[in-house]
């Protein structure tokens, strides 16, 4: 390819010409402060007070407090507007987001494998690890795997499960029975509260 050819540099230009456009198009959100407040009138709320007046009062009212002028409320008619330090008001919530999503606990599902004919020190092992994992707070998903000529003893399988559960039953409640799914079988455990 020839890079000094007017294709290749019409190519290349209309690539970015269109790239450039795309992220254009894309909306912005803008915040409904001061100038941006397109409605003629509002409800301003200051000082314990409501009152009706166009949106230039208000404004006028906010930059002799040195002030801005948000609307809380754009769909209301006529649109509900405050008197506040807009960027002090944001980073207050985006501080609370912040702290909310920190607080949040996210319950994950754990897996346990396992197989029908278990042996007793592996199944402890097992048991220890469920164990482990719903002290944390997570859920227990207990996988049972039939492999060959196994499948057709699927009650031997869900003995194992139902034993696993019985010994976790002071800790776990089962949100879900044993269930078959193709050559598997599951059991799902949750953390009981306190």
């Amino acid at each position: 390819m020839n890079f000094g050819s007017p294709t290749f540099f019409f190519v290349v230009h209309t690539k970015i010409f269109w790239r450039y456009r795309a992220i254009a198009r894309q909306p912005r959100q803008v915040d409904l402060v001061n100038d941006n407040i397109r409605a003629s009138r509002v409800l301003l709320i200051h000082d314990g007070k409501q009152e009706e007046m166009s949106t230039r009062e208000a404004q006028q009212l906010a930059d002799d407090k040195g002030q801005d002028l948000v609307l809380v409320q754009a769909n209301a008619q006529p649109p509900v507007a405050k008197i506040m330090d807009w960027g002090k008001a944001k980073f207050e919530a985006q501080k609370r987001q912040k702290e909310q999503r920190k607080n949040q606990k996210i319950v994950q599902v754990k897996e346990v494998r396992m197989s029908p004919v278990i042996d007793s020190g592996d199944f402890e092992t097992r048991k220890k690890a469920a164990i482990k994992f719903l002290e944390k707070g997570n859920k227990v998903k207990l996988n049972l795997r039939f492999r060959g000529r196994m499948i057709t003893h699927q009650d031997i399988g869900r003995e194992v499960l139902e034993r696993m559960a019985n010994e976790l039953d002071d800790i776990a409640k089962v949100e879900q029975r044993a269930k078959m799914d193709g050559r598997q079988m599951f059991l799902v455990l949750a953390p009981k509260k306190g």
